[in-house]
């Protein structure tokens, strides 16, 4: 079977796509790029996410034709394809219909730097502009729209999230939809004061090594990448 572990993944998240409300139904999809092996595997259209078997998922070449798989893929397979040609760091695609990250959408609001978890996604989450979806005008918006930021949101649709990893971009929906949330309340009781650039800086800064431990050496140093500092 080809890409076994990553059609594994695609079948395991879409399950905590419900578990964590980021969807409902059959909405959204999920996708995992193997750029050695130029093939993709993407979530199938019209599957029940509990119901979803790791045989499937789909596998399309980067031009998006199938090449394993009976299930017929993901609606949405422009915009995923279009993100991977668009950044060459993007290893998976999570597409969500959470809450309050479309209420943003519907109001074709960007997220600002209303909270400092907002750097899950960059400076801001940007807005993509309306198009049907499933359609080349939606894919070529996304990909338009997204720059250098993990998030975007798409006008009167949804959230899109990306990251090197399935789990890395689900983390990031699950993030920018907390902050999402937080943007909502705190418009409903005033004006929320934003972060400035150069605080956002810092704090993304910051990111690039969090969770990332020292490694303590035989002679007591600490070390970022396994071998003392000089």
């Amino acid at each position: 079977m080809l890409l076994r572990k990553e059609r594994s993944e695609i079948a395991r998240f879409g399950v905590r796509l419900l578990e964590a409300g980021l969807t409902t139904g059959t909405g959204g999809n999920l996708s995992v790029i193997d750029r050695s092996k130029g093939l993709i595997a993407i979530s199938p259209s019209g599957i029940e996410y509990k119901e979803m078997k790791d045989v499937h998922v789909p596998v399309v070449d980067c031009k998006g034709v199938v090449v394993e798989g009976d299930c017929k893929p993901s609606s949405e397979l422009d915009f995923h394809l279009a993100l991977y040609r668009e950044r060459p760091d993007i290893g998976a695609v999570v597409h969500t219909h959470s809450v309050y990250a479309t209420t943003m959408a519907c109001l074709n609001w960007e997220i600002p730097a209303v909270h400092y978890l907002v750097a899950f996604s960059g400076h801001k989450v940007p807005l993509a502009p309306y198009a049907t979806f499933g359609t080349p005008e939606l894919a070529a918006g996304v990909a338009g729209a997204i720059g250098v930021n993990n998030a975007v949101l798409l006008a009167n649709h949804g959230l899109v999230t990306v990251g090197r990893e399935l789990a890395t971009a689900f983390s990031v929906a699950e993030e920018i939809e907390l902050v999402a949330r937080i943007y909502y309340q705190a418009k409903c009781i005033g004006e929320p004061v934003i972060l400035t650039k150069a605080e956002m800086s810092t704090v993304i800064d910051k990111f690039a090594d969090y969770g990332k431990k020292p490694i303590t050496t035989k002679k007591g140093r600490s070390s970022e990448g396994g071998s003392e500092r000089q």
